[in-house]
């Protein structure tokens, strides 16, 4: 690259990325130090007017993209992996400082996101059609996906490099043009970065756009005649304005949003297995990952040992800077955020529930905390918290533990531990959720298994290989005939 570093300041300051650096229409955004405050640089803030610009620039550049051959698609795409792994480090370092990360979560982002996009690359050699039945002889009949077109990826702070990726590589790979807005949280590891990634590449121009900024820049992503299709990762509050303004636009989305996770322990499971997995599942990356264990439901039998090794797993974990040392827990995102988690934890314990650990904080860095007693009908039980907080609700059977797991509009993953898998089946086929973990916790990514929820958690589209050459394309069907077919009229 033409840069000792990926993505020097000075190359994006007050900038944003479509058709080389250029001047941004809505002002600009400060990038922060979550853990310190510092600031990081300014970025530009895309306008309206910017999208409309991008969504032009990418729909005149596309056709061009989908008439490359598709292993020369696939050169470009995999060469961008190749240099998510040569900066590795510097792309990690920052994903620490941007969103709060611990350094091995910034590092496991990372080869996440190089796996994500070399398999995204192999999509465009993969076949794209097929011969279909004919009632004619006379007819060649040939069913064949072909890319969308334009593609709008709108993505979260939380995981922002890795969640950028898993959309804007296979639409990439699969012949579409992109336009990426990154949270405005996280605009350089989920933007500039790839900017500069895939422009190193050999990504020709026109077909990546970056636009940082908030809900208006989205808005106006998603209502733009040239984008044909939307991607967000992202709340469930967001999800539904998104996808009622694309229904009455007849535009596809994939709707990756909230979860309330389930994490079942049946009385035959290794209680110490099931708290480590279950602290894992609750307190990685503070709690703000759709997947954490939201409600660890626990057989009543067992609930004390397994309340009093969970406790002990939390009391032990470091809560810091992850900059500056080697801690399990960095920041909450932001001071509303960790004075919603404060709420959620008051109210619960207001109805009824007890605070077995943590539930204090300096700032925006939160204690791990464990709630006992907790019900339905209390904030803890029925939210998405997005902290680090495990709530305990008990259950008598495996009936109860299958209603309660069931009992919230969300639907996107959920654990089930137990010694008896074919017990842990029976229960798995009753819960109603895009993503089961049995003998595991809740927060898994592997870009082969199809990600994505029901109900509040999603609209039913996933992320993988098995799901994205679909995603981002769509049918098209063709007859040829040799010569005109006759017709009596």
């Amino acid at each position: 690259m033409s840069h000792t570093t990926l993505a020097p300041t000075d190359l994006w300051l007050r900038k944003l990325y479509s058709g080389g650096w250029r001047d941004a229409g809505a002002g600009t955004l400060t990038v922060t130090d979550k853990s310190t405050g510092q600031e990081l640089g300014v970025i530009g803030r895309a306008s309206a007017q910017d999208v409309a610009n991008a969504a032009t620039a990418a729909r005149a550049a596309q056709p061009a993209w989908r008439a490359l051959p598709g292993p020369h698609r696939g050169d470009i795409v995999r060469k961008a992996s190749l240099l998510v792994t040569e900066h590795a480090e510097e792309i990690a370092a920052q994903i620490v400082r941007e969103t709060g990360s611990i350094r091995a979560k910034g590092r496991a982002e990372v080869m996440l996101t190089a796996r994500e996009i070399v398999e995204a690359a192999a999509l465009a050699s993969q076949p794209s059609g097929v011969i279909t039945a004919s009632e004619s002889p006379a007819r060649h009949s040939v069913a064949r996906r072909i890319p969308i077109g334009v593609v709008g990826v709108i993505t979260p702070w939380n995981s922002p490099f890795l969640l950028a990726s898993r959309a804007l590589a296979p639409a990439l790979a699969l012949g579409n043009a992109v336009l990426l807005k990154p949270d405005p949280q996280s605009p350089i590891c989920g933007g500039v970065f790839f900017a500069q990634l895939f422009e190193a590449a050999g990504l020709p121009p026109g077909l990546l756009h970056i636009l940082p900024g908030g809900p208006d820049t989205g808005d106006a992503l998603v209502r733009d005649p040239h984008v044909d299709m939307i991607s967000f990762t992202g709340s469930t509050r967001v999800g539904r304005a998104i996808g009622a303004t694309a229904g009455g636009l007849l535009k596809r989305t994939s709707l990756e949003l909230g979860g309330n996770n389930a994490f079942i322990v049946l009385e035959d499971a290794d209680i110490e297995a099931a708290a480590s997995a279950g602290a894992w599942g609750a307190f990685f990356h503070q709690g703000q990952i759709c997947f954490t264990a939201g409600r660890h439901l626990v057989h009543e039998s067992i609930a004390e040992p397994y309340t009093a090794a969970l406790v002990r797993r939390a009391k032990a974990l470091k809560v810091g800077d992850p900059s500056a040392s080697d801690v399990q827990l960095g920041p909450i995102i932001n001071e509303r955020q960790a004075a919603n988690v404060d709420r959620v934890i008051a109210e619960t314990i207001a109805g009824g529930a007890v605070l077995m650990t943590g539930g204090k904080r300096d700032g925006q860095f939160f204690q791990p905390t464990v709630l006992a007693g907790v019900v339905p009908g209390t904030p803890a039980f029925e939210e998405e918290i997005f902290g680090p907080v495990a709530p305990i609700t008990t259950f008598r059977d495996d009936a109860e533990a299958v209603r309660l797991a069931n009992q919230t509009e969300y639907g996107l993953a959920a654990s089930i531990l137990s010694s008896d898998l074919i017990r842990a089946q029976r229960i798995a086929d009753q819960l109603h959720c895009g993503i089961i973990h049995i003998n595991d916790q809740t927060i898994l990514h592997e870009v082969y298994g199809p990600i994505g929820g029901h109900g509040a958690s999603g609209n039913g589209y996933s992320y993988s290989t098995l799901t994205n050459a679909d995603q981002f394309t769509e049918w098209q069907w063709i007859t040829s005939r040799a010569k005109i077919a006759p017709y009596p009229f």
